[in-house]
């Protein structure tokens, strides 16, 4: 049952990338608040959507198969929407070092075109922009708060940086009301798990359920992990809360980790399994940043959103999620 008290029960919103994995776990909390959801996902192989991942809510929300660079597919979509989840992008740091003209348009020039079509044709929406730690680059200090430096150290954070600031001065000079969250490591069901473009942990889980080594590539850098469930708290607290507007906020959790010792918590939580350790391969290592966890007191403070899932608990649900499901996600 629909829950009649939420500010999202009757509302319209719209989720681009709504068949990936943070997309598809927001558009289930929303239809159970009462939403009535509309989807955009290109369905690109090389991304994360997937229409299983809509399994048992698929008659409970619209979806629309379109590309965010499709300025007239966004410019009718945005119409008569109430919220704005903006999810779609390209993820992969190897991608966009090898293709970085995709990742421009993806990332940078369809943000642009898509908050031109909300300020000429619904100026009263809501927008929540999904960016990423990545911007930050190597650390200059731990954790990682919003005053930081930014930095990046590749092409997906240079492109997602502008995409995040163009939300921030659309909010500040047009008046549309938006805000962005820098997500760092989020996890959970529904990610991606053929590869690694859009986490590393994705590989892992596979590896492990079909009873291979998974590789460690150093395993000494530390990181933080947010369940997936506790990102989209994030996401539905900033696109009700009148203090977000105008701000990016960090997402994140403590303490951090090791990625040995989230080797080793993910082989306690699936009952077993095994890992090497290796050295980082060099293509990677250029592009890696060391040590990272975030600071994210100013979400906190502002809007009262903190982590309530330990990581243990979310490496459990996560396995087993993919324990039954895995040949959906190949």
């Amino acid at each position: 049952m629909a829950d009649s008290a939420s500010p999202f029960h009757g509302t319209r919103v719209l989720i681009t990338g709504g068949l990936g994995f943070i997309g598809s776990n927001l558009a289930r909390r929303l239809v159970g608040l009462g939403a009535d959801v509309t989807l955009v996902d290109s369905l690109n192989p090389d991304y994360g959507g997937s229409v299983f991942n809509l399994d048992g809510i698929e008659h409970r929300v619209r979806v629309n198969i379109s590309d965010v660079r499709d300025h007239h597919s966004m410019k009718y979509l945005v119409q008569g929407q109430d919220f704005l989840f903006n999810l779609a992008g390209q993820t992969s740091h190897m991608d966009s070092m090898r293709d970085p003209e995709t990742d421009l348009e993806i990332n940078c020039k369809a943000q642009l075109s898509i908050l031109e079509a909300c300020r000429q044709f619904n100026p009263g929406i809501r927008i929540v922009f999904a960016s990423t730690r990545q911007m930050y680059g190597r650390p200059d200090y731990l954790p990682v708060d919003e005053k930081h430096l930014l930095r990046p150290v590749d092409v997906n954070g240079i492109n997602k940086m502008a995409g995040e600031w163009y939300h921030i001065l659309y909010n500040n000079v047009h008046g549309l009301r938006a805000s962005a969250l820098r997500l760092t490591n989020t996890i959970g069901p529904r990610m991606r798990v053929k590869d690694a473009r859009q986490t590393f942990l994705g590989i892992w889980v596979r590896l492990l359920i079909e009873g291979k080594p998974f590789e460690v590539w150093g395993g000494e850098q530390l990181r933080d992990f947010n369940d997936v469930e506790d990102a989209v708290d994030a996401f539905l607290l900033a696109a009700t809360h009148e203090d977000a507007f105008g701000h990016a906020f960090n997402l994140g959790a403590q303490p951090p980790i090791s990625l040995l010792d989230t080797a080793r918590l993910l082989v306690e939580a699936a009952g077993g399994g095994e890992y090497l350790i290796k050295e980082f391969p060099p293509e990677r290592r250029r592009i890696d940043i060391g040590d990272y966890y975030s600071d994210y007191r100013f979400i906190r403070e502002r809007l009262g959103w903190e982590p309530r899932i330990p990581l243990r608990e979310t490496l459990r649900r996560t396995v087993e999620f993919y324990r039954e499901h895995l040949a959906r996600y190949l």
